[in-house]
């Protein structure tokens, strides 16, 4: 989700971020209602569980752990809370909130996606794919900077990147 992001717009997503403390059984997120806010795990032990229709009881599904994020599709989708998460030990999250992911995240992600679909709509090897085509590559580009005098590619390796040269 933030792979998009070069490291300006990442250490604007990091320092937007707010540190929320949580006790072992306190809810974090509880499914139904609205969410504004997504959360990554910096310490602690979280579970996910959903109730799906018909059921009485909560399913398990997963545990959150350091790195693990959650609560994006609320976000992304502006969509109810899809399952509860509980912290299973006393945890350390970090919250993002709408408001920053929209005007950075996915701001990014929209100018980025702009800005390779032009350039391989230039591409004279990609001149006869239609632009949902190359959307499709657009958003699977991945960013590679090296600094002069890096390898790139070296005789002999196997190849398993292709390089667009887009600036330098």
């Amino acid at each position: 989700m933030f792979s998009n992001l070069d490291d300006k717009e990442r250490s604007i997503v990091i320092g937007a971020m707010e540190e929320r403390k949580v006790s072992a059984g306190d809810s974090v997120i509880t499914q139904g209602e609205d969410g504004d806010e997504l959360f990554v795990v910096d310490s602690g032990e979280l579970a996910c569980f959903k109730k799906f229709p018909g059921n009485e009881e909560e399913t398990y599904l997963k545990d959150y752990l350091s790195g693990d994020a959650f609560g994006e599709l609320a976000l992304l989708y502006n969509a109810p809370r899809a399952a509860t998460i509980r912290a299973k030990t006393d945890a350390l999250l970090w919250a993002l909130d709408r408001a920053t992911f929209k005007n950075i995240v996915k701001d990014a992600a929209r100018k980025k996606r702009e800005i390779y679909d032009d350039f391989l709509s230039k591409v004279d090897l990609l001149e006869n794919i239609d632009a949902y085509e190359r959307s499709q590559i657009a958003d699977a580009f991945k960013t590679a900077n090296f600094n002069n005098g890096d390898y790139v590619i070296r005789e002999g390796d196997w190849g398993e990147v292709f390089y667009f040269v887009v600036e330098g």
